[in-house]
């Protein structure tokens, strides 16, 4: 395992459109769920067990090498809304083409051969993982850092709110993090005996209403 793959993957930087989605925090703040760093924090925490807990599931499933095609149907039956289906195909497009020329291998050729219109990004994130010689437990932690790095970013934008702030609530939650990526790891060693069935689904119902309004929304600042 080469630890310098895993700081490219999980790197702000890489290029797979995760900048331009704000993790639903910009509904958030216009409903004034939030408007300060400790009421992002609340935010990031119950989107961290929610929302990042059923990605990171999925994420470290496609690392085991699980079946892709299967994945991705689950990944359907827990994103019940159109809106955040069409966002993950998306971002599972940008992270497919970033991850096939970082680390090019016929699973992620056959994703984008079979689904051409994108696979759920935590997918093809664990499958990119999987090429870069990453553990599950790697794309795992990935995930739940992307699923609270993103919205405490968008944060500083839209509320500009103190960047230090921003990052110290990141660090606080690093335990939880930690939590997390191991729970959803366990539950991806079940597969085998399992199926899908054994993976993560908690459910944000407020992230998913606001969601779906957010995509009507004729001005916004982020795409999702």
């Amino acid at each position: 395992m080469s630890h310098a793959a895993l700081l490219v993957l999980a790197d702000g930087r890489f290029p797979a459109g995760g900048h331009a989605h704000s993790g639903g925090v910009e509904a958030a703040v216009a409903s004034h769920g939030v408007h300060d760093a400790a009421s992002l924090e609340a935010f990031c925490r119950g989107r961290l067990h929610t929302a990042g807990l059923t990605t990171a599931g999925l994420a470290a499933a496609a690392a085991t090498g699980y079946d892709p095609m299967a994945l991705d149907e689950a990944a359907d039956a827990r994103t019940p809304v159109p809106a955040l289906r069409q966002v993950a195909r998306k971002l599972g497009r940008q992270m497919l083409r970033a991850a096939r020329a970082a680390w090019p291998c016929p699973e992620l050729d056959r994703i984008a051969h079979r689904l051409p219109q994108g696979a759920h990004q935590p997918v093809v994130l664990g499958v990119a993982a999987r090429a870069a010689d990453l553990t599950p437990l790697d794309a795992a932690q990935c995930a739940v850092y992307e699923s609270i790095g993103g919205p405490a970013t968008a944060a500083v934008r839209l509320l500009s709110l103190n960047p230090f702030d921003a990052t110290a609530l990141l660090a606080r939650l690093a335990g939880e993090l930690d939590d997390v990526a191991h729970a959803a790891t366990d539950a991806a060693a079940r597969l085998a005996t399992d199926g899908v069935k054994v993976l993560p689904a908690a459910s944000s119902p407020l992230l998913d209403i606001t969601g779906e309004q957010h995509a009507a929304w004729p001005m916004r600042l982020f795409a999702s």
